[in-house]
């Protein structure tokens, strides 16, 4: 994949009232990492536009608004449901055998700025000015692909255009290890045989974190 050089990066402002971008090691409760990760605005940005020409690079997440949490506790299932399980059960269901309260430690009055490149892929045959075009034109009209999400479907995000006067946080922060992707793997008839996650140094700086681009050439 391919990225023009000299391109100043798309941008889209995105926000919410809630987010959770859960860390990984966390197997049980949900507790959502101080800032949006690369991963999760890849979701969004494929959320408002995709297509199998071009993959998203994640240059910069600014945080237009403080950091803040929330705690709550949710009933969640722990079972997967499919026809195939309700078959072995007869289909019966009983919730109240099956559920589970799990706590969640979120994030609440989000907003984003993300700024991201278009990479072409080989058999891409339109030039990479007409995706940057169609994505900003949907940006502008409001249309997406399917809702956008912050981290879990529950914490819909609303995007737009980014205004000039905005600016990100006058925060500067460590963030330790930050899931950056997952990386597929395949076997030799080019199957899915699972994800391994690939994390990174992240550290706020101002307001912005910086996603490193050499990242991008371990999840090819």
């Amino acid at each position: 994949m391919s990225v023009r050089n000299g391109s100043p990066p798309l941008e889209v402002k995105v926000w919410g009232e809630f987010a959770c971008f859960t860390r990984p090691e966390m197997k049980v409760e949900r507790v959502s990492y101080p800032v949006m990760t690369p991963s999760a605005a890849r979701g969004i940005l494929e959320a408002i536009f995709w297509k199998p020409e071009f993959a998203w690079r994640i240059r910069e997440i600014h945080v237009l608004k403080p950091i803040r949490h929330f705690s709550i506790l949710r009933n969640e299932i722990n079972s997967r449901q499919s026809d195939r399980a309700s078959a072995a059960r007869g289909g019966h269901y009983f919730v109240e055998e099956d559920r589970a309260q799990r706590h969640t430690l979120g994030l609440r009055n989000v907003e984003y700025v993300i700024k991201a490149d278009v990479a072409l892929r080989p058999h891409a045959t339109v030039p990479e000015p007409a995706y940057r075009d169609q994505f900003r034109r949907r940006v502008k009209r409001g249309q997406c692909r399917s809702q956008p999400v912050l981290g879990c479907r529950e914490f819909p995000a609303w995007f737009g255009e980014p205004h000039a006067h905005e600016s990100a946080i006058a925060v500067s922060d460590d963030l330790g290890l930050m899931l950056f992707d997952l990386k597929y793997r395949h076997n030799k008839q080019g199957l899915g045989i699972g994800a391994q996650p690939v994390f990174f140094e992240a550290r706020l700086e101002n307001g912005v974190l910086h996603v490193p681009a050499e990242k991008y050439k371990e999840v090819a």
